[in-house]
């Protein structure tokens, strides 16, 4: 049974794993933030930057497991498997969403 995802989020995860960087940016509000890693990126272009390094360096792709709501906040679990030791990992993806774009995103290990 496939998982539903909000439109923004499935085109984001889409995105992602076609390695398209700007329909990802296009998914993003003009001030969205992600947290990843333990750094802190602000805006579209701090984002860019950080999508194109990241693809660079683990060639990461997503296999979403499953999805919870909460009001604007959805959290993903993914199998994210690439060029990193211990692949794959299950993430969770905490998206917040504002106007049919994504506002906020932070990704953790499974359960953290």
């Amino acid at each position: 049974m496939a998982v539903v995802l909000p439109p923004v989020i499935a085109a984001f995860i889409q995105a992602k794993n076609d390695f398209n960087v700007e329909a990802i940016i296009d998914c993003l509000t003009d001030d969205a933030v992600v947290e990843d890693e333990g750094q802190e990126l602000r805006g579209q272009a701090e984002i860019k930057s950080w999508l194109k390094k990241t693809h660079e360096q683990y060639n990461d792709t997503l296999v979403v497991i499953s999805c919870a709501a909460q009001g604007e906040q959805h959290i993903v679990n993914a199998q994210v498997s690439g060029d990193f030791e211990g692949s794959p990992v299950p993430l969770d993806f905490c998206f917040v969403t504002k106007e049919a774009k994504i506002s906020s995103l932070r990704i953790r290990l499974h359960g953290q």
